[in-house]
């Protein structure tokens, strides 16, 4: 199967899970309440997913910093915001997570606003022949 279509399938069961996160919980509430709801709704679609998973950042092949991406689901990163809308920075954000940690799809998820928000996100930038050094 291609990748990218692949990709497309696990985005989606994601945005279902999100979904009925969001029907259930309704917006206003704290971030790490969704992010608790999705782990459950994630479990149950036998999705593969790492929980706060510490992501080393590389500059020029040295290490120099860490962060946490909410989820990595099945090689996807899925940022998760309880904003009232979405902004820029959060999709430049996004995107340069993904461009630092060299993944190739990403999700944006907002469960703040009146009705979920979403994004899709692609790394143009990504290389699947970059081999990082190990952490």
């Amino acid at each position: 199967m291609n990748k990218q279509f692949a990709d497309a399938d696990i985005t989606g069961n994601i945005i279902g899970c999100a979904m009925r996160v969001h029907s259930a919980l309704g917006n206003g509430i704290q971030e790490v309440v969704y992010q608790r709801s999705l782990e459950v709704e994630l479990q149950e679609s036998g999705l593969a997913y790492i929980r706060e998973h510490e992501m080393q950042i590389y500059y020029r092949g040295r290490h120099v910093g860490t962060r946490r991406v909410d989820f990595l689901v099945e090689g996807i990163s899925v940022e998760l915001k309880a904003v009232i809308a979405l902004e820029k920075v959060h999709l430049a954000q996004a995107i340069n997570y993904l461009e630092a940690y060299n993944i190739q799809t990403g999700l944006l998820i907002n469960f703040g606003s009146i009705y979920l928000q979403y994004n899709r996100l692609t790394n143009k930038k990504y290389n699947p022949n970059l081999v990082r050094p190990t952490q």
